[in-house]
């Protein structure tokens, strides 16, 4: 967990709460729970909840069995009252005991399993569901100094990966052998988990989120390769980097990856605060539809980041989110050429007074891997 005073989270969601006029707020395991809490509770059958009301103290429900791992959490510090129920308790109608009796509408976190969602409807009949992370988003979506600092390490640690991508991406190798050695990579870079490896070669490349598969890389391929984890800390890291294996690309590749380039540049040239999310996707996307590849930018521009890796502030169309200094996002343009290749290119930002800053910092420029390693 990064260092920061959690009780304080805690303070401002329970002031967020009641300025939305909810009564409480109902988080279960997940980013909201650990956003809230520095507690990574296992996402089980049992119910475990954060039962957050807008007047009076929290309390963090738990099977008995789980109690001790969540006191050694950072929960141990925080003076929250944790309560056990045992294995033949109805941890429903507990959870609903602890409700001001005048409650008449809960928030539930946005991830949360349906049927905790509907045993807590049926435990709490009166009272209305809403979604907890129209309270929640306010709150993650402005990062700390400390959460910034966090995701710069991620970032410094993924862009070291990619800094090693001449020791495996070649010709002859399969995506899942390369890939192997990537998430092999990614721990030791510091992660405690491995999130996601795309490697996609030639035309796997026109599939934005193709994973792995046993093609093997052959010479002259473009090869987009989108990687990303989770630090120790709990907080994300995701960068994409377009190679190509071993030879000279074709020329339509060439062609537009230079566009692609100019309107990833122009977007974070363009993205600071005060201005919209879906303006930084129409800078690039203008640029890109221009060249006449508009319909092969498939996606948003961009996603929040933090203690998941897509969360709040989305970098899209019809998003009139104003950005503001401290959000987090990716920006990571694409074209993808159905059945021959594609490419894409993905930094990590935080907004700051004056611009963004950068938190992948390896170069954006096609670089030809040496067919030796």
């Amino acid at each position: 967990m990064v260092t920061t005073d959690a009780r304080d989270r805690l303070d401002r969601a329970q002031r967020a709460t009641r300025d939305a006029g909810i009564d409480a707020l109902i988080v279960t395991p997940g980013a909201d729970l650990r956003y809230l809490t520095g507690y990574e509770a296992l996402p089980l059958e049992r119910l475990t909840c954060l039962m957050l009301p807008a007047d009076g103290d929290p309390v963090l429900v738990v099977p008995a069995l789980e109690k001790p791992a969540a006191l050694a959490s950072p929960v141990g510090a925080l003076d929250l009252d944790v309560l056990a129920w045992g294995e033949t308790d109805d941890p429903y109608a507990l959870t609903a005991s602890l409700l001001p009796a005048s409650t008449t509408t809960v928030a539930v976190d946005n991830h949360m399993w349906a049927e905790k969602v509907l045993a807590l409807a049926a435990a709490v009949p009166k009272a209305r569901q809403v979604l907890a992370g129209t309270v929640l988003r306010e709150l993650r979506m402005r990062k700390t100094s400390a959460e910034v600092s966090a995701l710069r390490a991620a970032g410094v640690a993924i862009d070291a990966v990619h800094d090693r991508m001449g020791e495996w991406l070649r010709p002859g190798r399969s995506e899942r052998e390369v890939g192997r050695d990537i998430a092999d990579a990614i721990i030791d870079a510091g992660h405690a988990r491995v999130d996601f490896v795309i490697v996609a070669s030639g035309p796997n490349g026109s599939s934005p989120h193709h994973d792995l598969s046993d093609r093997v890389v052959e010479a002259g391929d473009p090869v987009v390769v989108d990687i990303g984890g989770t630090m120790p800390d709990g907080y994300c890291s995701d960068s994409t980097r377009t190679y190509v294996a071993g030879d000279t690309p074709p020329k339509a590749f060439r062609d537009y990856y230079s566009v692609l380039l100019e309107a990833q540049q122009a977007q974070c040239a363009y993205a600071r605060s005060g201005v919209s999310a879906e303006s930084v996707d129409r800078v690039g996307r203008d640029i890109i539809t221009a060249a006449g590849y508009g319909e092969e930018f498939l996606h948003r521009t961009g996603h929040g980041i933090g203690l998941e890796t897509h969360e709040e502030p989305y970098i899209v169309a019809g998003n009139e989110l104003e950005l503001e200094v401290g959000m987090v996002f990716s920006i990571e343009p694409g074209i993808y050429l159905e059945g021959r290749h594609g490419a894409r290119i993905e930094d990590i930002v935080v907004c700051t007074t004056d611009g963004i800053e950068r938190l992948n910092r390896t170069s954006r420029q096609l670089a030809v891997l040496d067919a030796g390693g």
